[in-house]
């Protein structure tokens, strides 16, 4: 059954057209990755920068090259939205190079989330292939293109939440009046 079909059948004189998908959050997580309003497919948008794009940010090439654990960490505790430690996949990621030999199984799992959380093109090829054939690049590209979503990787997720909650604070409330100058001579 094609999607023209399940949106035939879920709208009908008694059941209403559902309401069109939430924006997005603060944070810049899509709330309904599938759709965007009235209920339509959204095509697949293309990555913030290219897989092969690793000096653009020197810091995290140079972190992904000699602790790619701890890249592959906070890329997960993003994309995991906290449920998981940058500590723990970090760990898992490591015992999986040192004992099987290939992280990739586990990263790329990470890189098929990320995509559909963002609705990311599946380039230059599958994600398997991109982190079997191109680990450090793809997690490069990853980690720039959470921090090109606008999240602090060095925070955290809960660091990244409770920073959009100090944002979101200040510009809802209104400026405080600066102090009043006195001008002329007072005794």
């Amino acid at each position: 059954m094609g999607m023209a079909e399940l949106q035939k059948e879920s709208v009908t004189p008694d059941r209403p057209a559902p309401p069109s998908a939430p924006p997005l959050t603060a944070t810049g997580i899509p709330v309904d990755p599938l759709m965007i309003s009235n209920n339509t497919p959204h095509s697949p948008v293309p990555w913030s920068t290219g897989l092969c794009n690793c000096c653009e940010d020197v810091s995290s090439c140079c972190l992904t090259c000699w602790c790619p654990c701890v890249t592959f960490g906070r890329i997960a505790e993003i994309v995991d939205r906290g449920s998981t430690s940058c500590g723990v996949s970090g760990t898992i990621y490591s015992l999986m190079l040192c004992l099987v030999g290939c992280s990739c199984l586990y990263s790329c799992f990470y890189r098929s989330k990320l995509r559909g959380q963002y609705l990311l093109e599946e380039r230059p090829c599958t994600d398997c292939c991109v982190h079997f054939c191109c680990e450090e690049c793809a997690l490069c590209q990853e980690y720039r293109q959470l921090q090109n979503q606008g999240f602090d990787m060095s925070i955290g997720w809960h660091g990244n939440v409770e920073r959009q909650k100090r944002l979101a604070a200040t510009m809802a409330s209104p400026s405080p009046l600066p102090p009043q100058l006195q001008t002329g001579m007072t005794r």
